[in-house]
């Protein structure tokens, strides 16, 4: 079987043969000759360029058969992630026990010697670093939580399978595993009943922590460890270090949402406590039980007296402690009063008394228990404290100005809404430095107002560490950030919020220095941020309103710009960055991310959002995790220590005049061709969208809003679905093109070889490209489209056309991501799965817009948008 195990292949085989299996035992032999007549034609269709056969096949389907055919597919693919995740697993084994394993800390850290920078520069630098992943849940995550634990065991299961010398009885008992869980996952809907709410979201969130994280985090220290043994004379990295930690979104961002309420947010930051403190007590036991030893030191000794048990005395202690908190979160959940007396709700009593029993075995000659099990639960309490993350707030910078408007208004002054820039500062500095309170006693706003209060006097009722940063979407004046510092102050709240502005459109990315300035020159803001100031960049709104060639530069320029006035203000940057998992939203590979970015912005810190189904991805398996978290910390640490050097400003000016024009050309299309949002709605699925419960934030943020209200999720989720990929490119043909008859040519290809930034976004898009399909986007066309939009097509096909050859032009290459033969790979082989699933849903959109009572046809329409997201690996 080992052989077999060490196969990506084989292990597909494996797990589309008990496939197979389940759903001839379900629907009979024929069912599933029909599925297999199907796949085969899908692949001649590939190898011969024609695909009649195929699109016949599935016209010929009847509403009784279009379900299961979509369900066989969505699920195969599902299938197929779980097998391509599991090999990354194994590869990484094989390649430590060859020796042949290239950690990405040991690496860097080989370099940064050959560099001559000294133990003490690479250890100082680890522990200022300040690594913040996001995890948001936004609606991209497709596979439903039941599913997702299914899918976890298989993986489990092709662990287990993957040993050299398994016997056939063992064997057998795993395969029979396999079968049971995968029978198990066919006969569960795919389908939510219901979109999930927010808490539904957290749990989820929490969930990714507690069957991975928690066994990940103390796996990554043990790698640092071994990595900087070399360069300290530590056995270990201080106890207290925590380079990376985790933060959320889920029940937290209000931005659109109104399902995002203070009710749900204090809940939310509740169910996190409830979850550490249950996480904690595992552990707590386990050490207790295990902790029999009797030799201590004289302070533990102190605190224990004359107990024969010194360790487990003090373990108890903490356990009940954590019992009580646990029972106290659960009340308060409960809606129940419940004393704090006794819990513990801060991370520093906790990791006194774990530090307290570990210095005491080092003491006593008990080294190597010490750095046991006690080590992996103190870097879990270093990392994720009494909270297990920090809640983000996000609001709209217009639900702030309405509730100020409201006072305003109330008090007779006026209506603030309607006042310039220099008028809003005014008042904002004067009630800041007031100390009378602002918010009137006997008042009733309405209901919007209202919430926007009870969401600040609900952060003031909770505790500073649960909370993270409050971000403020739409930001475009210093005014914005003033007013939420208002509104945090008459609420009470008792500690300084981080206040981070989000720059999401190009226009506010480009105004983003003069506010930042603006702001560090007011007495009051300097004296509030303490020298450090947070800024959220933007990527999918920025990229929907430009185009992502002038998007990307946009957020760079930004960045210079930003570090630039904050080292001259003497205030140390943090840059949050809102990347999605697809290119046209920011995604790709992290590292490759951190070190394109400006020389200088990163300085040890940096916030990223992990959004949906990528959080599964990158951490939903605990030897992944490890992996991501290595990644992370390297390129920060190297994106710190030796940055990119500054582009030279010939590409600079090249990269300006690419972005101009790539944004007019974007525009011209997505706002200026009159054809283009009917085109739109035709040819995608986006207004069948709605049907899909992915998340619990609406599609759209106001419900009468046509394209320019379509959320930046959605608004790619409809083009990948038709694999246009259209929000990745468009405008890139005409601006790479320019460029090249200008006679840039070879420029272009010096800035791909030597900018990191240009080369990670050239390599980006040639991904992109490469999953992109424009015979199946035509058939699209050709079933949906009325004649009279379907010149607009063609035109986009022949702009992804063009854009297409001059990457392979600028890259020197004869076939789209030549250069990277795992994707490469993994896009062959599951095109003929998804290509059904295309021409399947062109089939369903037809039919549900002739016919949109026919419940059949509406489900196998939602499973085709769940199979191609799978298939995809992004769904926005």
């Amino acid at each position: 079987m080992s052989d077999r195990q060490a196969s990506l292949r084989e292990n597909v085989r494996l797990l589309g043969d008990c496939l197979g299996e389940t759903m001839s035992n379900h629907l009979g032999d024929d069912f599933l000759q029909t599925v297999e007549t199907i796949r085969q034609l899908s692949k001649d269709g590939r190898q011969l360029g024609d695909s009649q056969a195929l699109i016949k096949a599935l016209e010929e389907l009847n509403d009784e058969d279009i379900v299961p055919v979509a369900r066989a597919f969505n699920q195969f693919l599902n299938l197929s992630n779980i097998a391509e995740q599991y090999h990354r697993v194994h590869r990484r084994k094989t390649n430590e026990s060859l020796g042949v394993y290239k950690n990405p800390l040991g690496d860097l850290l080989t370099r940064l010697e050959e560099k001559q920078f000294s133990p003490e520069q690479m250890l100082e630098t680890l522990k200022k670093q300040n690594i913040e992943l996001v995890l948001t849940a936004h609606p991209t995550e497709i596979v439903r939580r039941s599913l997702i634990r299914k899918y976890d065991n298989i993986s489990s299961e092709l662990e287990s399978l993957d040993k050299d010398n398994i016997l056939p009885l063992e064997e057998s008992k795993h395969i029979r595993r396999l079968k049971e869980i995968i029978t198990q996952a066919w006969h569960t809907d795919e389908i939510r009943a219901e979109r999930p709410s927010p808490v539904d979201e957290a749990k989820w969130g929490y969930a990714v922590i507690e069957q991975s994280l928690w066994q990940a985090v103390p796996r990554f220290f043990r790698q640092l460890d071994e990595q900087f043994s070399r360069y300290t004379d530590s056995d270990h990295l201080p106890l207290d270090l925590s380079p990376i930690r985790f933060a959320s979104w889920m029940g937290g961002d209000r931005d659109g949402n109104p399902n995002v309420t203070h009710t749900v947010t204090e809940e939310v930051t509740l169910l996190a406590r409830w979850m550490a403190a249950d996480l904690y007590i595992k552990d707590l036991n386990l050490l207790r039980s295990e902790f029999s030893m009797t030799q201590c030191n004289d302070a533990l000794r102190d605190r224990v007296g004359d107990s024969v048990q010194p360790y487990r005395e003090v373990l108890r202690n903490l356990e009940q402690k954590m019992t009580r908190t646990k029972e106290w979160a659960q009340a308060r959940l409960d809606g129940e009063e419940a004393s704090s007396v006794g819990i513990i709700l801060d991370s520093e009593d906790l990791l006194n008394d774990l530090t307290l029993c570990y210095q005491s075995l080092l003491d006593s000659g008990m080294k190597v228990i010490a750095n046991g099990s006690l080590l992996d639960l103190i870097r879990c309490a270093a990392t994720f404290g009494v909270t297990l993350l920090k809640l983000d707030v996000r609001q709209d910078a217009s639900r702030h100005i309405d509730a100020i408007s409201a006072i305003t208004r109330f008090y007779g002054l006026g209506d603030y809404a309607e006042w310039d820039e220099a008028s809003r500062q005014a008042f904002l500095l004067a009630e800041l430095n007031s100390r009378r309170p602002l918010i009137p006693m006997e008042w009733e706003p309405n209901a919007e107002v209202q919430e926007v209060l009870d969401s600040f006097a609900m952060i003031a009722r909770g505790h500073q560490n649960s909370f993270g940063s409050y971000v403020i979407s739409m930001a475009s004046a210093p005014s914005d950030v003033l007013a939420v510092a208002l509104l945090l102050k008459e609420s009470k709240v008792s500690f300084p919020m981080r206040i981070v502005p989000l720059f999401e459109t190009l226009a506010d990315l480009d105004n983003a220095e003069p506010i930042i300035e603006q702001l560090l020159s007011i007495p009051w803001y300097k004296a509030y941020i303490d020298g450090k100031q947070e800024v959220m960049i933007g990527y999918s709104d920025s990229a929907k309103d430009a185009g992502q060639i002038a998007a990307t530069w946009g957020q760079y320029r930004a960045q210079e710009a930003l570090t630039r006035l904050c080292e001259k203000h003497g205030v140390h940057l943090t840059l949050f960055h809102g990347r999605g998992g697809t290119v046209g939203r920011g995604g790709g590979p992290a590292h490759v991310a951190i070190l394109s970015q400006p020389p200088g912005s990163v300085n040890g810190a940096i916030r990223v959002t992990e959004q949906g189904e990528m959080i599964r991805f990158k951490f939903g398996i605990p030897d992944i995790a490890v992996r991501s978290l290595e990644l992370y910390c390297s390129a920060v640490m190297e994106a710190t220590l030796m940055p990119a050097e500054a582009p030279k400003q010939e590409w600079r000016a090249i990269m300006d005049e690419i972005a101009e024009v790539g944004m007019n050309q974007y525009r011209s299309i997505v706002r200026g061709h009159e054809e283009f949002v009917p085109y739109f709605r035709a040819i995608t699925p986006e207004q069948e969208l709605a049907k899909l419960p992915l998340g619990s934030r609406p599609a759209r943020r106001r419900s009468d809003g046509g394209v320019e209200s379509l959320r930046a999720i959605p608004w790619i989720f409809a083009w990948m679905q038709i694999r246009l990929m259209l929000p990745a490119w468009l405008g890139a043909e005409s601006a790479l093109q320019q460029a090249i008859d200008s006679g840039h040519l070879d420029k272009l290809r010096e800035m791909h070889e030597n900018w990191p930034f240009f080369g990670a976004y050239l390599d980006m898009l040639d991904m992109v490209l490469a999953k992109s399909e424009p015979e199946i986007a035509e058939y699209y066309e050709k079933r949906l489209v009325t004649p009279e939009l379907q010149g607009l097509g063609q035109l986009l096909r022949n702009k992804l056309s063009q854009v297409s050859a001059l990457v392979k032009q600028l890259k020197q290459q004869d076939r789209l991501i030549e250069d990277n033969k795992t994707i490469r790979q993994s896009i062959d082989v599951r095109n003929p799965y998804i290509d059904p699933l295309h021409y399947l849903q062109a089939e369903l959109l037809y039919r549900s817009r002739k016919d949109d009572q026919n419940s059949a046809v509406d489900k196998a329409l939602m499973i085709t948008m769940a199979g191609i997201a799978s298939g995809m690996q992004n769904t926005g």
